[in-house]
């Protein structure tokens, strides 16, 4: 079974969302993690981006595949996680603990869209 923290917004696409003030940190999941495998490569937007909801914010690869990571909220670009640039393999040993992007929320009323810990896990169940 997965990991799901909760406090954190999840979408379908297996992202999570942590917002602290009007500042939104994004990763991607345990899930996500490990259903890609070894991940090799993170491709990141820049900051000054701006990137609507349901936009790719770049892209991750693994040893099995590359997969896009869809911006979960709308938002400006103010951080990226450099970390991942030399050590993508961060995302498959913590998750959580290595977001891919922090941005300025443009509209706090998307974070309604996205599922809390329960509705994420009862989503998991169904795709398991």
């Amino acid at each position: 079974m997965s990991n799901v923290l909760a406090g954190l917004y999840y979408t379908k696409d297996h992202e999570w969302v942590r917002v602290e003030g009007d500042k939104a940190y994004i990763g991607i999941t345990d899930y996500a993690q490990h259903s890609l495998g070894s991940i090799v490569y993170v491709e990141l937007p820049s900051v000054g981006d701006e990137i609507d909801m349901d936009d790719n914010l770049g892209v991750v690869e693994s040893v099995k595949a590359a997969s896009d990571i869809v911006m979960p909220v709308s938002g400006e670009v103010v951080e990226i996680n450099e970390d991942l640039e030399d050590n993508p393999e961060l995302i498959n040993e913590a998750p959580y603990d290595n977001h891919l992007i922090a941005v300025t929320l443009k509209d706090a009323g998307e974070l309604e869209d996205l599922l809390g810990k329960e509705d994420y896990e009862a989503f998991l169940a169904e795709e398991e």
